[in-house]
C-alpha cells in the first residue's frame, strides 16, 4: 500500500478526515504588523488585510505612513510581483511626493495546477458590465501541436478583444506553459498592441508563444 497524506479539519465542532496523494497549503498570508503599535500612530489597519491606504499607497489616516505588499490593504492581488511594484511606487512617492498611483488592471496570475491555469485582465462578464463591445475568441486546444507533443488532453483559451480599439482586454489560458504564455499577453496589453499587430508578429516555431497569434 502506497503512502498517503491525511488532512484533519475541525469546524464548528465537526471533525473530518481526508486522505490524498498530494496536499497543497493555499491558505494565504496575513500581514505581520500586529506588534507595530499602529493604533498609537493613528494608523488605521485591518488584521487580515493590512494598513488602509489610498491610491498612492499612503495611510488613509496618517499621511506620514506608507505601506506596500502584504502590509497594505491596497486592493491589489496578493502576489510577489505586485509587492515589488508597490514598493517602487511607495519609494517614488516618498522621495518625490504623491505622483504615482497603483494600477492593477494588467497583472497576470497563475494557478500552478497540472496543467497550469493562467488569467489576465477582464473576464467576459466584467467586460460586458463595463459596456465594452467585445470579440470573444475561445477554443479547446488539445488537438494543437503544442498540446499533442506533450500528450496534454486538457487545454484551451479565451481571449477578449475590444471591438472598437482592437486591443486585448483579457486572456485566460489552460494548458502547457500557460504560466509563460500569459506573460506575452501582459506585455502586449501593457504596450497597447492591437490584435492585428500581434498577428503580424513572427514567432519562433514550434513554441507555445507561436500559438498567441491564433488566439487573438
Amino acid at each position: 500500500m502506497r503512502n498517503k497524506f491525511v488532512v484533519r479539519t475541525a469546524q464548528r465542532g465537526q471533525v473530518q478526515k481526508f486522505e490524498a496523494d498530494l496536499v497543497v497549503h493555499g491558505a494565504g498570508r496575513v500581514p505581520e504588523i500586529d506588534d507595530l503599535a499602529l493604533d498609537v500612530a493613528g494608523v488605521e489597519w485591518d488584521r487580515r488585510r493590512g494598513v488602509k491606504v489610498n491610491e498612492y499607497l499612503q495611510s488613509a489616516s496618517n499621511p506620514a505612513v506608507y505601506a506596500a505588499g502584504d502590509a497594505a490593504a491596497s486592493g491589489g492581488p496578493p502576489l510577489t510581483p505586485v509587492a515589488g511594484y508597490e514598493g517602487r511606487i511607495v519609494a517614488s512617492n516618498l522621495l518625490e511626493g504623491n505622483h504615482l498611483a497603483a494600477d492593477y488592471s494588467i497583472v497576470p496570475s497563475v494557478v500552478f495546477t497540472v496543467p497550469p491555469l493562467a488569467s489576465l485582465g477582464l473576464h467576459e462578464q466584467a467586460a460586458r458590465e463595463q459596456g465594452r463591445q467585445v470579440r470573444i475568441n475561445h477554443a479547446e486546444t488539445s488537438s494543437w501541436y503544442s498540446s499533442r507533443r506533450v500528450g496534454e488532453t486538457c487545454s484551451g483559451y479565451k481571449v477578449l478583444v475590444d471591438e472598437e480599439t482592437d486591443r486585448i482586454l483579457g486572456a485566460h489560458l489552460l494548458g502547457p506553459q500557460a504560466e509563460e504564455t500569459i506573460n506575452l499577453f501582459a506585455m502586449a496589453m501593457r504596450a497597447g498592441m492591437t490584435a492585428a499587430e500581434i498577428k503580424k508578429t513572427l514567432f519562433a516555431y514550434p513554441t507555445h508563444a507561436s500559438d498567441v497569434a491564433y488566439m487573438v
